[in-house]
């Protein structure tokens, strides 16, 4: 199979394509390096996949029409459309982010995604699999969030735009016969991860001994979800490439921050300088996804409980930053 995969240099984007590329894939990376974090990071994971001989990247920005067209155009190149598939995992990240950027996050959510919509149709790729997101729920009382849920309520306009991400590509599944899946992703952590999400931060102020800001006075609930987990239900998308979906990606269990912040604690063998502050400005109080969607159509099964994935985390965090 081939595959163009946008946002190949971010973090769940690197962990996928290597997953694809180790089963024999054909990928086509593209992404721009965008400065929101480190992009020494993005170039580290990029040069582990350089090192693949069916990978090969496209240095551009999601809204560059033009060096999108050429990627598609490469994509279908000699081989049948069913055998190809876009994985769009690029867009601009960050809840609290998108509060004081807003035509950023139109632009590369909503505007380029148009684009690959368009472009999918254009040249009859095999399946769009593109990136969702929890925040769709917004701030949901449900014990469990299942994709039958009400999402007209939003907290950020990162959670909008992901909203309307799903709503565009179920139009061109109604008007063009497009097979479109959209994955929405529960806090996902784990190595290679992002630098402006917890686990990162945290790991660092205690490694470094330095003040850990811990939002929410620390009583917030995650779905915290394991980068493996994650590959495997991308994958599986990409394989099943079902007509019309849309479906959660998680761990399937809810943990107080506290407890995470603990299970950091015992990884790094020290206590954390613990501040705690109220709840920022487009975040919620919970997040808890329901699987069994995933489960019947994905075959999605996570196994990586945070007693096993921290460790995992903080021993690779070690190891990248000599500490």
């Amino acid at each position: 199979m081939r595959v163009l995969l946008t946002g190949s240099a971010g973090f769940i984007g690197f962990h996928v394509a290597r997953a694809l590329l180790e089963r024999g894939d054909e990928v086509i990376g593209y992404d721009n390096f965008n400065p929101y974090y480190d992009p020494r990071l993005k170039e580290r994971r990029n040069a582990i996949l350089e090192e693949q001989p069916n990978f090969r990247l496209v240095r551009a920005d999601i809204g560059d029409r033009e060096a999108l067209q050429d990627s598609f155009d490469d994509l279908v190149r000699g081989v049948s459309g069913t055998e190809t598939r876009v994985c769009h995992l690029a867009a601009q990240a960050g809840v609290r982010h998108s509060i004081d950027h807003p035509n950023q996050f139109v632009r590369d959510n909503v505007r380029a995604f148009t684009y690959i919509l368009e472009l999918c149709r254009d040249h009859e790729v095999g399946g769009l699999i593109y990136a969702s997101s929890s925040s769709v729920y917004g701030n949901s009382e449900r014990e469990r969030l299942t994709e039958t849920d009400s999402t007209s309520s939003q907290c950020s306009l990162y959670g909008a735009t992901k909203k309307m991400n799903e709503l565009m590509a179920s139009v061109y599944h109604h008007l063009y016969g497009m097979r479109v899946t959209g994955l929405r992703f529960f806090t996902v952590y784990g190595p290679w991860g992002r630098p402006d999400m917890a686990l990162f931060l945290f790991t660092g102020a205690v490694l470094r001994g330095e003040p850990m800001n811990v939002f929410g006075h620390g009583q917030m609930h995650r779905d915290f979800t394991y980068i493996d987990d994650i590959v495997t239900g991308v994958v599986s998308a990409i394989d099943r490439n079902h007509e019309d979906l849309v479906c959660n990606l998680a761990a399937g269990r809810t943990e107080e921050l506290m407890e995470f912040i603990r299970q950091i604690e015992r990884s790094c063998g020290r206590e954390a300088d613990k501040e705690f502050l109220p709840m920022q400005p487009g975040d919620v109080v919970r997040t808890s996804a329901d699987l069994t969607r995933a489960r019947e159509y994905l075959g999605y099964e996570p196994t990586t409980a945070i007693a096993e994935g921290i460790p995992r985390f903080v021993e690779w965090y070690r190891e990248y930053y000599g500490l």
